[in-house]
């Protein structure tokens, strides 16, 4: 609460997060006690006391307000509330159009006494508007009495006492109407992250991969169809919200679905498949091992612990979520007696700077993320890990060493991931990471190799030297290459393409070789003046043997930025069949997006730019203006 108060009023620098609970009040204190403000508190479980945030208490003397929600009337009591507005359930006849509208009148039609029963399954739900929704869309599809009359009865046993008693075995039966175990173990899984976090689909059905729940495939590029299946069926039942984040497509739990989610694990406490999660709950230390010893699945994440110093004995455990920490130090026996530990997430451990000796003891992992940390050499005993199907090593500005033949001995990894990791000029002589001008050649040769040229779905090609020359050849047989960013490339002086002459950097047409392209990110490259060039175009698919080659089919996202010379994108209109999302700033000089009526049709199309930019763009014509104007929104607002 403290951090978000002071994010608010100008206390935003990570020097400030640091401070104590004592000092961090005193400062929020100073700067409200001069103001009239007010603080809203949504979700509240147990009183928070004002004094220790650094609120002053709210009065009709100094004109400030203090809101919260809360779901217990002892909280309010705790709190002191000078006024209570309780939230009503829905009167019948408003819950049976929410609830109508959720099951469907093709479902509510189909057998003419399924009218009444589907009244009686809406009074069961006793007018929350939570339970409506998602009974409502897990009855959407029956269309039996067998099924409404089966409804009623399991409802018919939720009738307890108190408030959550109530919700939550309602919103249960939603749970037990998926249609499988596989499904149940993938929701469940989502519990792991703290409340109202974003969560990455395609990173979450990469984790159910890995820990094995989703076992009709063995290759992630089938496993993420599967995932996908499991997350909108999830999504139509409301037990999983759609959500986006920088772009990403998630999902997020609501709050109450989470806390069922809870609810459904204690029934598991006993059993082997039990969880311990306390993620995002201000942990200042790791937990008593006592408390976890025994369970299957792990999170910690989101918390502020410091150091791993104990040696677990945890013999069920196959997740362990530890991201999001301050971790600098892992003893080196905690992994020693971890034998079944499938899932390892130490991302965003920007202290952690050397892996322990242990973690070549966890012969069982599978998924092994260090995106976002400070690793600064991954030790050869790594090659023990012979299970490992994912290797994330994103964003690792410090990693200076990576073992020759380290990566190629891992023979089932299918997910590895090197996103934005730099070059250094140690030219150590076992590290594929070598520096000097071999960085590009390291890149040709990377995509030489089978598996990665096979499955690399992502490249990034970023800060080309001034005699650096590129080969864009090796990008032809990339043929599940989705995203290509292009960066920082202002003193790259050439690319070249065998069986051509040599092409200044003026354009990227060369992005026709990898045709399954869904993301396009050009910036800072200042020499681009044109992204296709038609003569260029003519002779790149004279090399790849395809005379009239049709572009960017499966394009969505294009973002260009930092690109002052840039003048045009390509000659004519492109169709453009799945652009959703087009960003564009700092191109002075680019007066066209080369659209017509015809281009993105059908799609839900954003435009984000400068908006001086956008009211100088020149159009096909007037048709196409009227097209594209509400898709744009600017990109910054004064």
């Amino acid at each position: 609460i403290q951090d978000r108060i002071g994010e608010t009023i100008g206390f935003s620098d990570g020097s400030w997060k640091k401070k104590s609970v004592d000092q961090k009040a005193v400062d929020i204190y100073r700067i409200l006690n001069n103001k009239r403000f007010v603080v809203l508190l949504d979700d509240l479980w147990e009183r928070v006391d004002l004094n220790q945030v650094g609120i002053p208490k709210p009065s009709q003397e100094n004109g400030s307000k203090l809101i919260f929600t809360t779901r217990s009337l002892e909280v309010c009591g705790e709190m002191e509330a000078q006024k209570k507005i309780k939230v009503e359930c829905l009167e019948t006849e408003k819950a049976w159009e929410l609830f109508r509208d959720k099951v469907g009148d093709e479902t509510l039609n189909s057998h003419p006494d399924i009218h009444n029963l589907a009244k009686e399954v809406a009074e069961r739900c006793g007018g929350l508007p939570l339970a409506l929704i998602t009974i409502g869309r897990a009855m959407a599809c029956k269309k039996t009495l067998g099924e409404w009359k089966y409804a009623i009865e399991m409802l018919k046993r939720c009738a307890l006492p108190k408030l959550e008693n109530e919700l939550f075995p309602l919103l249960k039966f939603s749970y037990d109407n998926l249609p499988n175990a596989t499904m149940k173990c993938c929701l469940l899984y989502c519990f792991l992250y703290p409340e109202d976090y974003c969560i990455p689909k395609k990173r979450l059905v990469e984790y159910w991969f890995c820990e094995g729940l989703l076992n009709e495939f063995d290759r992630i590029s089938e496993a993420q169809m599967q995932g996908d299946n499991i997350i909108a069926s999830l999504l139509n039942v409301c037990l999983l919200e759609n959500g986006v984040i920088d772009g990403e497509d998630c999902v997020k739990m609501h709050d109450v679905i989470r806390d069922m989610a809870f609810w459904i694990t204690r029934e598991f406490e006993a059993t082997e498949d039990s969880f311990f999660v306390k993620a995002g709950a201000q942990l200042f230390e790791e937990p008593d091992v006592k408390a976890w010893e025994n369970v299957k699945r792990m999170s910690v994440m989101k918390n502020e612990i410091e150091v791993l110093k104990g040696t677990p004995k945890c013999p069920n455990l196959r997740t362990l979520f530890l991201s999001g920490n301050v971790l600098d130090v892992i003893n080196d026996g905690f992994f020693q007696f971890i034998p079944h530990l499938t899932v390892l997430d130490l991302s965003r451990n920007e202290l952690l700077q050397v892996l322990p000796e242990g973690i070549s003891q966890l012969v069982s992992l599978e998924c092994l993320d260090l995106s976002n940390t400070g690793i600064e050499e991954l030790p050869i005993e790594l090659k023990a890990l012979t299970k490992l199907k994912m290797l994330d090593l994103s964003y690792m500005p410090d990693l200076r060493k990576i073992p020759q033949h380290l990566i190629s001995s891992f023979s089932k990894l299918q997910i590895f991931k090197m996103w934005s990791v730099r070059a250094i000029d140690n030219h150590d002589e076992d590290s594929v990471l070598k520096g000097g001008h071999e960085k590009l050649i390291g890149v040709e040769r990377f995509l030489s190799f089978n598996l990665f040229r096979c499955w690399t779905r992502a490249l990034q090609l970023e800060s080309f030297r001034e005699s650096e020359v590129f080969n864009v050849l090796c990008l032809e047989n990339l043929e599940r290459l989705e995203t290509l960013e292009l960066s920082g490339c202002a003193s790259m002086e050439e690319i070249k393409m065998e069986k051509l002459h040599t092409w200044v950097s003026s354009n990227v047409t060369w992005v026709i070789l990898a045709p399954n392209l869904r993301s396009l990110l050009v910036h800072w490259c200042e020499k681009i003046e044109e992204i296709l060039s038609e003569e260029k175009l003519d002779e790149v698919a004279g090399v790849i043997g395809i005379p009239y080659p049709k572009l960017f089919l499966k394009l969505e996202s294009l973002f260009l930025f930092g690109l002052p010379k840039l003048k045009s994108i390509y000659r004519d209109a492109l169709p453009f069949l799945c652009l959703t999302r087009i960003l564009i700033n700092g191109c002075i000089e680019l007066k066209k997006l080369h659209l017509n009526s015809d281009s993105a049709k059908g799609n839900l199309l954003s435009i984000k730019g400068d908006k001086f930019w956008w009211e100088e763009v020149e159009w096909e014509d007037e048709a196409t203006r009227h097209a594209f104007l509400p898709s744009f929104e600017p990109l910054f607002v004064v």
